[in-house]
C-alpha cells in the first residue's frame, strides 16, 4: 500500500495482524488496496464512506526565497543574502488571509488609534480556548498588552516585590534571563532534566525525554522563590508538559504560595502527536496561583504586530492584573488586536495547514540528520517549529552557531544564550521550505566533513 505524505492520514489494517499505521488527518482502512481519498471522508473495508472525519487541511507552503528576501523583518535583514536564516522565530509562510484582511480593513478605515481595552479579543480568545483545549476562560479576566515579554514583566511587577527570587528552567527562551531583573526579581535556575545523551545504558549513551525537575522546583520554592516563569510548551525544546506534571507544579505553588506565570505563546502550534494542557485548566490550585500570558503572534506569524494577552484564572489573579497601569493595555497595537481576533476566530484552517508543513519538516530534519549528520543528536519537538540540535560530538565548541555561520553560511540561534545547559547546542527554525531545510543541512554536513579533514591533517 503506498504511503501518502502531507495532510493525509492512512490507517492500514492488515487482515491478519491488524497493524495500524497512522500518517496525518484523514484515515483509510484497506486490505491491500488504496481507494481514492476524499477530504473529510474515510473508506472502510466494504468501501462504505464515513462522514465523521475533519477535512484534510490545505498545506501552507513557504514562499520562495526571492520573495522572502523582500521582507524587511529581522530574519531577512540581519545577514547577507548568501546566508540561510534559520534563527529567529519567524515563519516563511504567507499570512493567513483572514488575518491579513482584518488588518487591511482597519487601515482602509483609517482605524489606527489607541486600544481602549481587550474589546472583541477577550471573547474571541475565550471561544478559541474552549473549542481547542476545553479550557473555560472568563473574558472579563483577559487583559492585553504589547507582547508576551511585556506581559511577563508587567505581571511579575504586580506579583513580586523587588529582590524576590523567580525560577526559570533552562535551557529556556533567552529573554527570560533579562525579563525577571527588569521586573525587579532575581533569577533562580532549576535546569530541566533529560535530553540528548543524558543517560547511559551499559556502555551506550542514550537520550532521555526532557522534563521539569519537580524536586528541584520544590527546593527552590522552599528556599523562598516567590514566582515561577513556566514555558508551556517549552522553547527551545518543543516540550509539551503533561497534565500530571503541571498538576504537580500547581500543588507546589499552592504549598509554598508561589505565583506561576505560564508563557503559552507556542500552544496553538502543538503537533498532532501531542496534547497541550493550559496551565490554568489543570486544577483549582493552578487557577488560584497562576497567570497565563499568550498571543496569536507565534502561531500566525504576527511578531511585529504587537498584541498579547494576560489571562487570570481566579479572583486572586484578576485582582493582580487589575493593578496594572492603564498604559500597559494602551501599548497594544490596534492592528495587532484585530489581527488576533481574526486569527482566533477564522485562522484555524490556515494554522492546521501550517502545522502539517511543520511536522513534515520535523520528520525531514530527522531523516536528513540521520543520513548526512549522524553525529548531531536531535530529540524531535512536539510543539512549534524550533529544533534543538546537539552539536557536541562535532567539536564545534561551546557555541556551534558561530561555526555554522562562518563556515556553512547558516544562521542558527546560539545555544549558550538559553543558559549554561545550551553549550554545544544551537536552535534551528523549521518553518521554511523543505528545499531550504535540505540545503541548510547539506551546508552543515559539508562543513563538518571539511572540519574533520582539517583535524586529521593537523594531527598528522
Amino acid at each position: 500500500m503506498p504511503l501518502f505524505r502531507g495532510a493525509v492520514n492512512i490507517v492500514c489494517e492488515e487482515p491478519q495482524t491488524a497493524t495500524r499505521h497512522t500518517i496525518g488527518a484523514v484515515r483509510l482502512s484497506a486490505t491491500g488496496s488504496s481507494p481514492a481519498l476524499q477530504p473529510g471522508r474515510a473508506v472502510g473495508h466494504a468501501g462504505v464512506m464515513s462522514h465523521n472525519l475533519p477535512p484534510v487541511p490545505e498545506v501552507v507552503r513557504a514562499e520562495p526565497l526571492e520573495r522572502l528576501r523582500q521582507r524587511t523583518s529581522e530574519k531577512w535583514t540581519a545577514y547577507p543574502a548568501d546566508v540561510l536564516p534559520l534563527f529567529v522565530a519567524e515563519m516563511d509562510y504567507p499570512l493567513a488571509e483572514p488575518v491579513a484582511k482584518a488588518m487591511i480593513d482597519r487601515i482602509r478605515a483609517s482605524d489606527s488609534g489607541y486600544v481602549a481595552s481587550a474589546g472583541p479579543l477577550a471573547p474571541a480568545f475565550a471561544r478559541y480556548a474552549t473549542s481547542t483545549w476545553s479550557w473555560e476562560v472568563n473574558p472579563e479576566w483577559v487583559f492585553t498588552t504589547t507582547d508576551v515579554s511585556v506581559a511577563i514583566v508587567e505581571t511579575l511587577r504586580v506579583a513580586i516585590s523587588p529582590g524576590d527570587a523567580v525560577v526559570i528552567t533552562p535551557p529556556v527562551y533567552p529573554p527570560f534571563f533579562e525579563l525577571i531583573p527588569e521586573a525587579g526579581g532575581v533569577v533562580v535556575e532549576v535546569p530541566l532534566i533529560g535530553g540528548p545523551g543524558a543517560a547511559v545504558a551499559g556502555n551506550t549513551v542514550v537520550d532521555e525525554p526532557w522534563s521539569l525537575d519537580l524536586a528541584g522546583l520544590e527546593a527552590a520554592f522552599a528556599e523562598g522563590a516567590r514566582a515561577f516563569l513556566l514555558c508551556n510548551p517549552h522553547n527551545p525544546l518543543g516540550l509539551v508538559h503533561s497534565r500530571a506534571t503541571l498538576s504537580a507544579v500547581a500543588n507546589l505553588a499552592q504549598k509554598y504560595g508561589v505565583t506561576v506565570v505560564s508563557d503559552e505563546i507556542h500552544a496553538p502550534l502543538v503537533h498532532s502527536d501531542a496534547e497541550f494542557t493550559p496551565y490554568l485548566s489543570v486544577s483549582a490550585e493552578a487557577r488560584k496561583h497562576g497567570i497565563t500570558v499568550t498571543s496569536a503572534s507565534k502561531a500566525w506569524n504576527l511578531a511585529g504586530i504587537k498584541c498579547a494577552l494576560m489571562v487570570a484564572g481566579s479572583h486572586r489573579g484578576h485582582t493582580l492584573l487589575k493593578k496594572l497601569p492603564l498604559e500597559v493595555g494602551a501599548r497594544s497595537s490596534i492592528l495587532g488586536l484585530h489581527a488576533s481576533v481574526a486569527a482566533f476566530t477564522s485562522g484555524t484552517p490556515w494554522l492546521d495547514g501550517a502545522r502539517v508543513a511543520i511536522e513534515e519538516n520535523r520528520a525531514l530534519l530527522a531523516s536528513l540528520l540521520a543520513e548526512r549528520l549522524p553525529a548531531v543528536r536531535y530529540l524531535e519537538p512536539h510543539a512549534s517549529y524550533l529544533a534543538w540540535l546537539d552539536f557536541r560530538a562535532l567539536g564545534w565548541g561551546d557555541d556551534p552557531s558561530v561555526f555554522a555561520l562562518e563556515r556553512a553560511r547558516v544562521a542558527l540561534v546560539s545555544g549558550p544564550e538559553f543558559g549554561e545547559q545550551g553549550r554545544g547546542f544551537a536552535r534551528l527554525n523549521l518553518a521554511c521550505s523543505p528545499e531550504v531545510l535540505t540545503e541548510a543541512i547539506d551546508r552543515l554536513a559539508a562543513s563538518a566533513r571539511m572540519f574533520s579533514a582539517e583535524q586529521v591533517s593537523v594531527e598528522k
